[in-house]
């Protein structure tokens, strides 16, 4: 056999390094104080990856594990053509083996995730509140790598159920790993970690039939809910639009917990982490997300994963809400209740830093699946504070990467390993990578590795006073489960509170035992009156007396739809531009143009995959008719154009159907040209008004954009791109629409 001539290429491997300081040496700050090259991705952490990166190269040979090259590995060795199969067959056996062990145990929550590379940014730094050096260095450039996930479901369900959304953010510090594993939604069903086996077990499919996957639409969750007060805040917060989002891009990050900063001086600070989007907050309507979890499962990974791709670059703001330790009992609730959150009108989040996405990961095992974030990755400014979930998350996540990763050390998988140089005395045990020399035990006569004082980076856990005896017991505020769940369900607007009612009649719908029904429209009373009694007389159950004790309060800043500081904008948002042969050229390639320059992705769809001609204009397709829905999309726009074969196309089904479900959900519709009359006799009719008249002439009705004729008119692309901006056409009345 002649041997193949090209080999993997696979870069060298970092040598361990031997310098037995621990302090941050120049080896650690080269590798980190590097801009990041924003088309190869090659940030420091990129570039540490790079080190563990094999690149299959055109004409690479199939080698055994061990660097055998094979020259067939289509046919297994057998005695004869028909006879059995030899057990000499090495690389059969190494083949099939290794197959039968490629999957590990997946997350017993946050299963359902993807992640991307990026980096964060200080604009402003915070001595006053911590000593933290990622916190203070507005000359760092800090590479991150952010994982969104759902929480319930396995690895195979839908991107877009109803859930809370993983929000884990990890930065590789020059002075260690520092993960801030959150959520979307900045409090949690329960109040102390002991119960959370418990609100898993109830939230997951049911154990006598796995039924159903990713939903908490079933008699155990909304059970577990009736009998469990605590869980009223959060409860309302999954069953409003934060819990169906538009996108990854378009949802907010929170910490959950109180955590502490420390600075300079050893002053303590309770600090609540907030990640704000800055294309907005946004969500689907429950209809929309319904039919996207079968026509795309992997909606909201590949909505990120393509606008990483196409230079539109996700950003975040980080921010931080500090209360001076002095502070701690001002409220009417416990700092350390996870079912609690800080209201902005108490205490502003002051914005300190800028976190961007820029990088898709190259293999999704390696990387999203195999990180390992820990709530204890802390780094020397920032410490914990009690809260009993999160000393109780202290140790969960740790103790379930061991058993997820097949050992203690997960440290050292590429995606996991901090970019400074790492020196303990932990030896042996599975998958242990370094091979080092030296001691392994402390002291030693070496003095190496050795302890680092605090005033040279050596992490010390400030005193924190503690109060009272052992206790099975929690602090006095935590009773109080109606406050916040009040505010919030007070905060939102008419329509949200309507999206309220009807998540809670769908899943309540799904509940076959009535007693549940009965407790949960006792435990909304207590709430709201007015939200029980809706939910009541869905579910057929009784309006209950209204007893209700609403304190009335509001947030300013807890609606998506008239929120303060909410942001509208048309960027990052996609358009679907329905045409076909002989389309109308000129609006068409002048709405491409204004939507680029506005941070829209404009996508063609057409009748058929390939190219779509006018004239001498040809546009390549992303979509078919048939591959794609209205709900793929922000705003649909379709095109007039001229002939017979046109006329004939418009009459489509699927191009009816795309224009009455964008209407159904409340989103931005364009036509032009013979599209105007089509639309208002056949898509929509009694909808919209009769033809305008006048070549380039613009109306607007409910959210629809006509355009008279086949011209160019930048008052069209303008209207649109403001429409999008807004999300959704709120006032449009669709009640009677059936799409």
């Amino acid at each position: 056999m002649e041997r193949p001539s090209k080999r993997p290429r696979i870069t060298p491997q970092p040598e361990q390094p031997t310098h037995t300081d621990v302090e941050m040496t120049s080896t650690a700050e080269k590798v980190l104080n590097t801009a990041v090259d924003y088309a190869t991705g090659a940030n420091a952490k990129g570039r540490q990856l790079s080190n563990y990166t094999q690149v299959v190269e055109s004409g690479c040979p199939i080698m055994s594990y061990f660097g055998v090259a094979q020259a067939d590995t289509d046919s297994s060795l057998k005695a004869g053509p028909r006879g059995p199969t030899l057990l000499e067959d090495y690389h059969f056996r190494e083949k099939i083996s290794h197959f039968d062990h490629e999957r590990i145990p997946e997350r017993v929550v946050h299963a359902r995730g993807a992640a991307y590379h990026g980096d964060f940014v200080l604009h402003t730094p915070i001595p006053e509140y911590t000593n933290a050096a990622v916190l203070n260095d507005t000359g760092r450039r800090t590479p991150v790598f952010l994982r969104f996930s759902t929480v319930a479901g396995s690895r195979g369900s839908a991107d877009t159920v109803r859930d809370v959304r993983g929000f884990a953010v990890r930065f590789y510090t020059e002075e260690g790993n520092w993960d801030i594993v959150g959520n979307n939604i900045p409090v949690f069903f329960i109040q102390d970690a002991i119960k959370f086996p418990d609100v898993i077990h109830a939230v997951k499919p049911e154990p006598h039939n796995e039924i159903p996957q990713a939903q908490t639409a079933h008699d155990n969750a909304w059970d577990f809910f009736s009998l469990t007060p605590e869980t009223a805040h959060m409860m309302l917060w999954t069953m409003s639009d934060r819990a169906i989002p538009r996108s990854y891009a378009m949802m907010n990050g929170f910490g959950v917990h109180a955590f502490v900063f420390v600075n300079a001086e050893g002053k303590r600070s309770f600090v609540k982490f907030h990640w704000k989007p800055k294309l907005g907050v946004h969500s689907l309507v429950w209809d929309e997300a319904l039919k996207l979890a079968g026509q795309d499962p992997d909606f909201h990974r590949r909505d990120l994963y393509d606008a990483i791709e196409a230079g539109n670059y996700p950003e975040w703001e980080f921010g931080v809400q500090v209360v001076p330790e002095e502070n701690e009992h001002d409220f009417d609730f416990d700092l350390l209740d996870a079912t609690k959150l800080i209201p902005e009108d108490l205490v502003p989040v002051k914005y300190i830093g800028t976190l961007t996405l820029n990088r898709n990961v190259t293999e999704y095992f390696p990387e999203t699946e195999q990180v390992a974030f820990c709530t204890q990755h802390i780094v020397p400014g920032i410490d914990f504070s009690n809260d009993p979930l999160l000393q109780g998350r202290n140790f969960s996540y740790f103790d379930t990467q061991i058993s997820r990763l097949g050992g203690p050390n997960f440290n050292q998988i590429p995606i996991n390993m901090p970019l400074c140089p790492v020196f303990n005395n932990q030896r042996d045990a599975m998958h242990r990578m370094p091979i080092t020399k030296g001691a392994n035990y402390f002291p030693n006569r070496f003095d190496a590795p050795h302890p680092v004082p605090p005033a040279k980076g050596g992490f010390v856990p400030k005193a924190l006073p503690v109060h009272g005896v052992t206790t099975r017991a929690r602090g006095e505020k935590f009773s109080d489960y109606l406050s916040q769940a009040q505010l919030f369900y007070n905060s939102m607007s008419d329509i949200e509170k309507t999206h309220m009612v009807s998540a809670f009649s769908f899943e309540l719908g799904k509940v076959e035992d009535t007693g549940i029904h009965k407790r949960i429209v006792e435990r909304l009373n207590e709430i709201d009156h007015s939200l029980a009694a809706q939910v009541a007389a869905n579910i057929g159950q009784a309006t209950p007396p209204n007893t209700t004790k609403n304190h009335g309060k509001r947030s300013a800043f807890l609606s998506q739809i008239n929120g303060k500081a909410q942001t509208f904008t048309a960027q990052g948002r996609k358009v679907g531009i329905f045409v076909q042969d002989e389309f109308d050229t000129a609006p068409v390639l002048a709405l491409q143009l204004a939507l680029k320059a506005a941070g829209t992705l404009a996508m063609i769809v057409g009748p058929r995959k390939g190219t779509v001609k006018s004239g001498a204009t040809s546009l390549s397709t992303q979509f078919t008719f048939e591959t794609c829905r209205s709900t793929h999309f922000d705003a649909i726009y379709v095109a007039g154009g001229s002939g017979e074969a046109y006329a004939k196309g418009l009459s489509s089904g699927r191009l009816v159907h795309a224009v009455r479900e964008a209407y159904m959900h409340q989103k931005p519709i364009a036509v032009s040209g013979s599209a105007v009359e089509w639309l208002q006799r056949i898509a929509l009719p009694s909808e919209i008004s009769p033809a305008i008249s006048g070549q380039g002439k613009v109306e607007v009705e409910k959210g629809v954009v006509l355009l008279e004729g086949t011209v160019e008119s930048p008052q069209f692309a303008t209207t649109i791109i403001d429409l999008l901006a807004m999300h959704r056409v709120w006032e449009r009345d669709v009640s009677q629409i059936a799409a």
